[in-house]
């Protein structure tokens, strides 16, 4: 395999889909049979508990997190024939994805769109024969104006939000020359990194209707606040679309059908005979010298030669790591990188009409709100909110923001998941914030002794992407499979 001068994945090969992967990807998501090892059938399941024996046994790698980057990684390192144990705090994997069903049609509470430019995702679709679906288009839309919401046609919105997401995004072609290569002209960075969002908008003396459109189409990404997002984060999206409003809006018009993403990742761990247990928290990880030894909450201690930390870095602080995190980890676990707050909302509106997009200033109840799919009475409309005050299981606060749009709207049922109260997220995708590209950007992608990291928000293309996170769990693979398997044949000689 070859890697960039970023350590990122250049090219990789792999075996050739055979009829058992084929299988496995068409719905069979049993996973293979060993000690406390778990058939998957989509709903939560307890483990049971260990026996002395499994507790004992040491695998070649434990990968802690079943999200995409974990899965990623546990079947990479399977496939180069070595003994894998996932453990799952969840009693489901996909970590941040999960598809669920409301209102008769499969939805996403997390995760939910993939980019053809976005190839290491692309490559899993294609592998396991998912198909990407189109998103519908609005018919009209909403946004804010000095006498209120205001009706507007969507191109009119689109084509004025890519005049003023082109002067946001103004030398992206200059300092992310590479945009696969973050890194490439640091040198420009090092003015352009310590900008948030905000700070950015301010330096464009736009109007104030400008101003509030921009901030709040750019402020959803970064969790409600365009002061927490870094504008190099967005900037080097708008470089991976190709430095266009075309390419940018087409960043959330495709998402996987048949199983969605929750479907993806559990073909991912079905291709290799990889062990995972389900609702079973990691409290410790210990680098002995020797080994790492991993302590979960209610199912004993389990020991490896190496292990992959896959799970968001919002959580590492709820683990004990031993002899403790490098620097810049535990910066970023104290900083955060993914956002801290966002809540996805899924609602059975009546009452309205056209298909409507409709887009309110930052800060708002729902700050977003867009149509999905008609319904036989009424549509499936996806809102976001990132209010702390807003509670999405209250249908009355919910038809309220709804409302402050659409004032004929009558919520019928909600579906919603809060992904900043989330013990095993706390929080919702990788944006980085501001100074954190350089300052971050290659060591926290290194291991540290016999652990490795891996997720989506440590990647270098599509950070904050599934895309990011395959990415990233290809590279921590990488990154223990040698030493791993000389740990392994020196214990079978001895």
């Amino acid at each position: 395999m070859k890697f960039d001068r970023t350590g990122l994945l250049a090219a990789a090969t792999h075996r050739t889909v055979g009829r058992r992967t084929a299988l496995k990807a068409g719905g069979l998501t049993a996973l293979a049979a060993s000690a406390g090892s778990l058939a998957l059938t989509g709903a939560a399941h307890a483990n049971p508990a260990p026996t002395e024996a499994e507790v004992r046994r040491r695998y070649d790698v434990i990968v802690v997190g079943a999200g995409f980057a974990g899965a990623t990684a546990a079947r990479e390192l399977q496939a180069r024939g070595l003994r894998v144990l996932v453990l799952e705090a969840r009693g489901r994997v996909g970590g941040r994805t999960w598809t669920e069903n409301f209102a008769g049609r499969q939805i996403e509470l997390g995760g939910q769109w993939i980019h053809p430019s976005q190839t290491f995702a692309m490559e899993e679709l294609k592998r396991y024969g998912v198909p990407l679906l189109t998103e519908i288009q609005p018919e009209l839309a909403i946004y804010p104006t000095a006498t209120g919401p205001t009706t507007f046609k969507p191109e009119e919105v689109f084509g004025r939000l890519g005049e003023l997401l082109g002067m946001l995004f103004d030398g992206s072609k200059e300092y992310f020359e590479r945009p696969r290569d973050p890194l490439f002209r640091a040198d420009l960075l090092r003015s352009i990194d310590p900008l948030s969002l905000h700070d950015r908008i301010a330096r464009l003396n736009l109007n104030a209707q400008d101003a509030g459109w921009l901030s709040s189409q750019v402020a959803g990404f970064a969790g409600g606040s365009s002061k927490d997002g870094a504008l190099t984060s967005l900037a080097q999206w708008w470089a991976h679309t190709g430095w266009n409003a075309d390419g940018w809006f087409s960043l959330m018009s495709q998402r996987p059908g048949a199983g969605g993403m929750s479907g993806l990742v559990r073909s991912i761990l079905a291709d290799e005979p990889v062990t995972v247990r389900l609702n079973t928290p990691v409290t410790a990880v210990a680098d002995t010298g020797r080994g790492v030894s991993v302590v979960t909450r209610n199912s004993g201690t389990f020991e490896a030669s190496r292990v992959v930390v896959a799970v968001p870095s919002n959580v590492w602080n709820t683990i004990k790591f031993a002899p403790g995190l490098p620097k810049v980890h535990a910066d970023a676990a104290t900083e955060g990188i993914g956002v801290r707050r966002t809540v996805k909302l899924w609602m059975h509106v009546r009452g309205v009409t056209p298909l409507t997009l409709c887009q309110g200033y930052e800060g708002q109840r729902i700050e977003s709100l867009f149509p999905f799919s008609k319904l036989p009475d009424g549509h499936l409309m996806i809102g976001f909110a990132f209010d702390p005050t807003f509670d999405p299981k209250n249908l009355g606060q919910v038809q309220a923001a709804v409302r402050e749009y659409l004032p004929t709207a009558e919520v019928v049922a909600a579906k919603s998941h809060d992904w900043g109260t989330d013990a095993y997220a706390r929080g919702a995708q990788g944006l980085r914030r501001p100074d954190q590209l350089l300052r971050q950007l290659p060591a926290i992608q290194q291991p540290y002794g016999r652990i490795a990291f891996a997720g989506g928000d440590l990647a270098s293309v599509w950070h904050g992407f599934v895309d990011g996170a395959i990415e990233s769990g290809r590279r921590a693979a990488e990154q223990v499979s040698g030493a791993a398997l000389k740990d392994a044949a020196l214990a079978r000689r001895a």
